[in-house]
């Protein structure tokens, strides 16, 4: 059997593929899109849902992709097995309609054996019991043995989820010999043991189950297949591991020289070594993908992942950031299928290593006082951490739950989880509403879905903002209408438009809807999940029917002041990343007629200076007047033009390539101006974070900018009349009344101190004398500063005391209560005074045995809360 490293797997796989009329589609971003059933890609079909679901029509009825996934369900076992891992790339083929089982297992055949040489009497099949259509297609037209195949039941050999598409299942085994089995004579396919590994699952697509259980058969069966490419690679390199497949050993030879740890001389030290070597993959591709680390959603996979590996780092002694470094090895391995790796190299690197630090100055906190619940536990003979204590580490010193349960399990320990589900509730409903529990595959199933995959409106905006069109469906309050009258709100469909639909950041047009004896208002304009352009409006004349003959009108000016600020974000984008670095990278945008918000990847807030380079960076180069051009063209081309791609979009086959000069370039498909001289003038509002590693800025052009001038002149003018002085002398005025009032209230300070050690005075000299304690009250008008630095003076002036001060600034009751030194050992306890005072102003506090504050609610009662100390006092005094 020929050794095949697991890059060439893949690319052997995906050119076999494409050999038989497939399209190859380079992997989906772990980013599910508009799937809100899945946090991450978990399977190789996944972003192919909407193919599958005939909700859109697919690029080619034959696709073959590599498809980067990620999976957590078994978290806890990965490093203590040889095959768990959370991410892996899942090697497909995929007929939309076209071919089936025959093709599919003649296909899967031809490239274990004749690709991979696999020897045929080491390879074995696997069909559902009831298949005997499969049967026939592997014995007869495939060739292989009758004993070589094994039926087996539905729970092993047919895929369904719930209603919808669903069918028989066969798989491809490979027998790794007799010394990897389990020893027993009824040793076969389907064992549990080492010997016969599954590799490749070829699904059969060909019934739909309904609602009542029943199963009908499809009208366009599908082929879904997917083959572990980390697995074909243990059996193609002879070796019992993913973690001894060359280019994750590569990793984990890495993990062991900065551990200086050799590998397979400690068990429990291996086991850590795994763990960070499958996790530090996980974290560089979810990084790669635009995910970053938070305490929800997939950021929160990221940041237990990363903080898994980085505690299991400490168990290697390994004390200091180290993971930013092995990410290094990972993309050394991958970046020849994935080349956006080494793109973002930097970046990735950045974020890991910043969350590695943030980690690392809670990690030995949070390990301390686990330790020491740990001790108390054992000390009173418990083995249940509360659930309050488990939350205080998460949510106090940032300790995964999971790191939680997995050290007390090494101490035979466990965690009240239902309590820490209690104290969770808040952060997990978050977490829920950012993910929908939907149907099968994810699908909505609304309105919209039920529309032809083939139906699509063509989008003539571009170059147009009128244009004839006809009226396919009328939409009001979730049903299909054939009219719709005189102040109703619809929703239409066209077959042709003028209205660019939200997408991409750009908010939707606006404008009208014109037919012979009818107008339409149109509020804005969206896509659907499946694609749809559909615009919301509302009847202000006439009655709208369906297949009614129309004419678009789009908001020209409108339009024009969304295009200035789509095209000044572009230019922002690259000022961005020539002033700040090249780690700078989209994370969202807003772009609206008023405004542009921009939202980017960088790890401190921008310094005035920088803010100002790329403020008349940006303006520069609108001074310049480039041209600016559009480009359609393949997505191969377009980036071997070096133009920019989203974190996260999904481009088609063909994309739009938006060139301002010869100083940006992105892969865009919105509307932008000709010419960046039209953008008039570009001004940054402000600047600030929206999340860890992300900061925003929000900025206006065109007409927005003029305004926000013209608002800043007339806000100016204002301040100069009501300083009595103009525009220009405006900041030198404001100086002298700030250094003015700077000098008043020196003033004020010095009459103040004055008067407080006139109210000292007179205050030693009514304090009252209880068993040789100085007892002294005031009701002075101070705050609580004030209130302090009084009672220290009185302290020193009357020896041993206590000493309760109150006061009422609009309408807030402060108490300060003190006691000196040689009082407090005599009895006296100024937070158990300052109590019982407040509680007779309808207050509470209390504070130390020297020295307490509280505060009141009815300043009328002071007085006689005052009065009240010298009873306390007394009782208080031994």
């Amino acid at each position: 059997m020929n050794y095949m490293g697991l890059n060439e797997i893949r690319e052997k796989y995906l050119s076999f593929f494409e050999s038989k009329a497939h399209l190859r589609l380079p992997s989906f971003s772990l980013v599910p899109q508009n799937d809100k059933s899945l946090l991450l890609i978990n399977a190789g079909m996944a972003p192919l849902k909407p193919y599958f679901t005939g909700q859109e029509v697919p690029p080619s009825k034959r696709v073959t992709t590599c498809q980067k996934c990620i999976r957590t369900g078994d978290i806890e076992r990965v490093g203590k097995t040889a095959r768990h891992g959370t991410f892996f790339e899942m090697l497909g083929n995929f007929s939309f309609g076209d071919y089936f089982k025959e093709e599919a297992t003649a296909w899967a055949w031809e490239f274990a054996t004749e690709v991979l040489k696999l020897p045929k009497d080491r390879l074995y099949v696997t069909i559902y019991e009831n298949d005997d259509e499969a049967f026939e297609i592997w014995t007869k037209k495939v060739g292989v043995p009758a004993d070589r195949i094994y039926r087996m039941g539905k729970e092993d050999n047919f895929w369904e989820i719930g209603q919808g598409p669903c069918g028989p299942c066969s798989e491809l085994y490979f027998d790794r010999g007799e010394d990897k089995g389990c020893g027993k004579p009824d040793c076969r396919v389907g064992c549990d043991c080492d010997r016969f590994i599954e590799f490749w699952n070829l699904v059969f697509t060909q019934f739909n189950k309904e609602e009542d259980g029943t199963y009908s058969k499809l009208e366009n069966p599908n082929i879904d297949t997917g083959m572990g490419l980390e697995r074909i690679a243990t059996i193609m390199q002879g070796v019992d591991s993913i973690f001894e497949v060359d280019t994750i050993k590569a990793i984990l030879d890495k993990v062991c020289q900065v551990a200086n740890y050799k590998y397979n001389t400690d068990d429990k030290k291996d086991v850590s070594i795994r763990v960070i070597t499958d996790h530090i993959r996980s974290v560089t591709f979810m990084v790669s993908d635009g995910i970053l680390p938070s305490n929800e959603g997939r950021g929160y996979v990221l940041r237990r992942l990363l903080r898994r590996a980085a505690r299991h780092g400490k168990l290697l002694g390994i004390n200091n950031a180290f993971l930013y470094d092995i990410c290094d090895v990972v993309i050394e391995n991958s970046k020849a299928a994935y080349p956006e790796l080494d793109e973002k190299r930097e970046f990735i690197k950045k974020v890991i290593k910043l969350e590695e630090e943030r980690f690392d100055e809670t990690i030995d906190q949070g390990l301390s006082i686990l330790n020491g619940f740990i001790e108390a536990l054992k000390v009173n003979n418990k083995n249940v951490l509360d659930g309050e204590s488990a939350f205080k580490l998460y949510d106090t010193y940032g300790f995964p739950i999971e790191l939680t349960i997995e050290i007390l399990e090494e101490q035979n320990m466990t965690v009240d989880l239902e309590g820490f589900e209690k104290e969770m509730e808040a952060q997990k409903e978050r977490a829920r509403s950012a993910r929908e529990e939907t149907n099968y595959m994810g699908t909505d199933l609304d309105i919209y879905a039920t529309l032809p995959a083939d139906l699509k409106t063509e989008f003539v905006g571009y170059s147009n903002l009128e244009t004839d069109a006809k009226i396919l469906y009328i939409i009001r309050e979730g049903q299909f209408v054939e009219t719709a009258k005189d102040n109703e709100e619809v929703t239409l469909i066209l077959d042709k438009t003028t209205f660019y639909p939200e997408m991409g950041g750009q908010v939707g047009d606006t404008g009208v809807i014109v037919g012979k004896d009818f107008e339409i208002n149109v509020l804005d304009c969206k896509k659907t999940h499946n694609n749809k352009i559909i615009h919301i409006c509302k009847v202000v004349k006439g009655d709208v029917k369906r297949d009614a003959e129309v004419i678009t009108k789009v908001d020209a000016q409108r339009r024009m002041d969304i295009a200035r600020n789509h095209t000044a974000t572009h230019i922002l984008h690259k000022a961005l990343r020539e002033v700040l670095g090249s780690h700078v990278e989209q994370s969202g945008s807003l772009v609206a007629g008023d405004r542009l918000r921009f939202d980017f990847t960088h790890f401190e807030a921008m310094s005035s200076d920088e803010i100002k380079k790329v403020e008349a960076l940006v303006n520069e180069k609108i001074l310049e007047s480039l041209s600016v051009e559009t480009i359609e063209t393949s997505l191969d081309e377009a980036k071997k033009m070096g133009a920019t791609a989203l974190f996260g979009e999904k481009y088609g086959s063909k994309v739009r390539v938006v060139r301002v000069g010869n100083f940006s370039m992105e892969l865009c498909g919105g509307t932008h101006v000709s010419n960046t001289s039209t953008i008039g003038m570009f001004k940054i509002i402000s600047e600030g974070g929206v999340a860890a590693g992300i900061r925003r800025i929000e900025a206006v052009t065109g007409r927005g900018a003029i305004d926000f001038i013209n608002s800043v002149e007339a806000t100016l003018n204002d301040v100069s009349k009501v300083l009595k002085t103009t525009t220009k002398e405006v900041v030198r005025k404001a100086e002298g009344l700030i250094n003015e009032l700077k000098e008043k209230e020196r003033e004020i300070e010095t009459l103040k101190s004055k008067m407080a050690n006139s109210v000292a005075d007179e205050i030693v000299n009514s304090a009252r004398d209880i068993k040789g304690v100085k007892v002294a009250t005031a009701k002075v008008d101070l705050d609580a500063d004030g209130l302090r630095t009084l009672g220290d003076r009185l302290k020193e002036k009357l020896g041993t005391c206590v000493i309760v001060l109150g006061s009422s600034k609009e309408g807030k009751v402060v108490f300060v209560s003190m006691a000196s030194k040689d009082a407090v050992q005599m009895g006296a306890h100024a937070g158990n005074i300052i109590r019982e005072v407040a509680k007779i102003a309808g207050g509470g506090g209390g504070g130390r045995p020297d020295i307490a504050q509280a505060g009141g609610r009815d300043a009328s009662k002071i007085d006689e809360a005052l009065n009240k100390v010298f009873d306390i006092v007394e009782t208080m005094i031994k």
